[in-house]
């Protein structure tokens, strides 16, 4: 059976380019990048072509570049180094919305004594600004906002954002991990100060990272080790992953230049266009015209997403209810209830998330499975068939 595979705000597949200028960097050229040799100084070479490459992706410097294990890691330093360069600071500021990855941190950073301002968001998940910008006092040691959505892929406007955070003189960190290699960044015409990227979201290995920290920004190591990265990140560099990230960003590059992204958007809107109209008592989570071009969450009233996923992977489809770090959670998502969609609705919402290597029969086939999947649940589910129990059950959430 083929896969179709739209979940790639989850991961995505290596390109195989990429892959190809990883592979001889597993037994052939294997050198430590560190070493005073010149086997090993061919390879540190190699990761300083792949941090020019990450740089132009996003308009940094070379030196802004500085490589992680993924994501996670990036905002966990941001955020820390904030917190540690700032220690008479107690407030941070950041949305209802966030990825596990920031949304999670700051729950701990709470119990442990900072003072935490979740900004809303409105329905079609765009953010308070007026709310935001009146929370920023003398005490806002890091405003933290995520570039786009993992969820429903709207787009916070990063730039106008963090120029008015900068005015207040207050650290700006973005997770841009969901627009990389999706919409055109130029890192210089925003008050960004630090900024996380995850390879493997845009066909990068698993397991590689990047923060980008603006020059002149006070930073506190969060890997505290050798030298590497200028003795900001500890630890022996993951070489291969590293070279491979750096290919990938190139490939980003390009397609972004080719307007690779623009096919992906007119697949997403025939997808979600289709389904709108086959499926009654559907909606499209979030604004439609302020989003990354791949993704698109639409809700199914009265079914479980869970049992959506499980027909459609009987059919070779992959797609997600909702951020890969907490799908295996029954609970609706964080994301959907900030944004007030009803539980009948957030409970059946299903995320289809594309990229570059899908194709329009892909699609085509999605738009003919997913109609008689929900027919043959909503005729299962005792909310579709009684839509007082549906109202009892919206209540008592």
């Amino acid at each position: 059976m083929k896969v179709i595979y739209t979940d790639n705000n989850a991961t995505t597949m290596v390109a195989p380019e990429v892959l190809e200028e990883m592979l001889p960097y597993f037994s052939q050229y294997y050198g430590n990048p560190s070493s005073m040799h010149s086997f090993g100084g061919s390879v540190a070479k190699k990761i300083q072509e792949a941090r020019q490459r990450v740089a132009d992706l996003i308009g940094a410097s070379p030196g802004e570049i500085v490589f992680t294990s993924c994501g996670t890691e990036s905002d966990s330093t941001a955020i820390h180094a904030a917190i540690e360069s700032y220690p008479g600071k107690r407030h941070i500021v950041t949305s209802r919305v966030e990825h596990p990855a920031i949304k999670n941190l700051y729950e701990t950073l709470e119990k442990r004594g900072y003072r935490v301002t979740f900004v809303p968001v409105d329905g079609q998940g765009r953010l308070d600004l007026d709310y935001l910008y009146d929370s920023l006092d003398e005490d806002t040691a890091i405003v933290s906002l995520m570039w786009a959505n993992n969820e429903t892929g709207v787009i916070f406007p990063i730039e106008e954002i963090s120029r008015t955070v900068k005015e207040s003189g207050i650290v700006f960190h973005t997770d841009a991990v969901q627009v990389a290699g999706k919409i055109p960044i130029d890192i210089t015409h925003t008050g960004v100060d630090m900024l996380s990227l995850s390879g493997h979201k845009f066909h990068a290995p698993k397991g590689i990272g990047v923060l980008y920290i603006r020059k002149g920004t006070r930073f506190s190591p969060f890997m505290i080790g050798g030298h590497q990265e200028k003795s900001r990140r500890g630890g022996t560099e993951n070489t291969a992953a590293i070279i491979g990230l750096g290919k990938a960003a190139q490939l980003a590059k390009e397609h972004l230049d080719e307007g690779a992204y623009e096919r992906v958007g007119r697949l997403r809107d025939k997808l979600e266009n289709a389904l709108l109209k086959r499926v009654s008592h559907t909606m499209v989570n979030g604004d439609r015209q302020h989003r990354v071009s791949n993704t698109t969450s639409i809700a199914f009233e009265y079914v479980e997403g869970e049992a959506i996923l499980l027909m459609l992977n009987e059919f070779g489809i992959c797609a997600s209810s909702g951020s890969a770090c907490t799908s295996g959670s029954l609970e609706p998502s964080h994301v959907l209830r900030a944004m007030g969609v009803p539980f009948t609705a957030a409970h059946g919402s299903i995320r289809f998330s594309l990229s570059r290597y899908n194709t329009e029969d892909e699609v085509d086939f999605i738009i003919e499975k997913v109609p008689p999947v929900i027919e043959t649940l909503r005729e299962m589910s005792p909310f579709w068939k009684d839509a007082g129990a549906a109202a009892r059950l919206e209540a008592r959430v």
